[in-house]
């Protein structure tokens, strides 16, 4: 498999951000510590609200088998087929409320979705992929990790290197083969009117 799936943009970006995709085949080998924790250290400087941070991460490494066992049963049963093969594994968990004040957080999911853009872009930037995946048994991860009140569990993400996928069901090594895409500009950027096509760049 080709890890050359870089982004065909009509507008040149960072690096990291045109080399960036979400494969299903991961290589069996695992992420250096160094590494996953410069990957942290990325989620920790994200902005938020009010400097709120409301991410939480549950974690677990392959190289662990009983905690990555557990945290691979609180994703659906279809993430888990490809999941298992990838080193490290999170689950990603909004706080709901401020802690200055208890009132409701409005932006703590829009805040744990920067969390995760800064770490996809320091874990490319490493080599690495990252799949996220909104196929998880919240239940599960409260019952499991005894998550409380208040703390939303939300997605899970698969960190690791590109892998060649052939442990996997051909349908899933399609995807990984497939060309990415993207929608232009002009279908997701107004102005003046919904729907009406932003005149930037005209």
């Amino acid at each position: 498999m080709t890890q050359d799936k870089e982004a065909h943009t009509d507008y040149p970006i960072e690096e990291s951000l045109a080399k960036r995709w979400s494969p299903y085949g991961f290589a069996d080998r695992d992420v250096a510590t160094e590494d996953l924790l410069a990957i942290l250290e990325a989620v920790r400087w994200a902005p938020s609200s009010y400097n709120e941070q409301p991410w939480r991460y549950l974690l677990a490494r392959r190289s662990q088998p009983e905690a990555f066992a557990k945290l691979l049963s609180c994703l659906v049963e279809g993430n888990q087929v490809w999941a298992q093969h990838a080193p490290v594994l999170l689950i990603g968990v909004a706080m709901l409320a401020f802690l200055r004040n208890g009132k409701p957080n409005k932006a703590a999911l829009h805040d744990l979705g920067l969390a995760a853009g800064n770490l996809c872009v320091e874990a490319t930037a490493r080599g690495l992929f990252v799949h996220q995946m909104i196929g998880i048994v919240p239940e599960r991860v409260r019952e499991l990790y005894g998550v409380p009140e208040g703390a939303e569990p939300l997605t899970a993400i698969a960190i690791g290197y590109l892998g060649d996928g052939g442990n996997l069901p051909e349908a899933l090594q399609e995807r990984d083969r497939t060309p990415r895409s993207r929608r232009p500009i002009s279908a997701f950027v107004f102005e003046n009117a919904w729907a009406e096509p932003a005149e930037i760049g005209k």
